[in-house]
């Protein structure tokens, strides 16, 4: 069956990125999947997290920098980056942001991605 999805749901979250979730547990109630738009601001950062899903992401403007056990990568636009589950990462953005497409499997859960404090 075909379901079309008028529009994300916009997530709250601190320190100014804005998430947009066009398909996961909060928009659609998909549990197996969630699909989102994310927007950064320049100096954006969050805790690290240990999360239990796979994330696929692709980067469509600026960069994403990423913090994990192997060292610190910067994926720019038109990049892609795949973090597996149980793998310690520390995202933030570049110096003109973020603009990126994120893809979790199974979907993203607040109590799944072990974030921090």
């Amino acid at each position: 069956m075909v379901r079309r999805i008028e529009s994300p749901t916009r997530i709250p979250v601190p320190g100014g990125k804005a998430i947009e979730e066009y398909v996961g547990r909060v928009n659609s109630g998909d549990e197996q999947v969630s699909i989102a738009r994310m927007v950064a601001p320049p100096g954006w950062e969050e805790p690290a997290q240990t999360p239990e899903f796979a994330e696929y992401t692709l980067v469509l403007k600026g960069s994403v920098v990423v913090e994990h056990a192997g060292g610190t990568t910067v994926v720019e636009a038109g990049q892609a980056f795949v973090s597996e589950p149980g793998e310690k990462i520390r995202y933030s953005s570049g110096p003109s942001g973020a603009e990126y497409v994120a893809v979790c499997l199974p979907a993203f859960s607040p109590d799944t991605a072990n974030r921090e404090d």
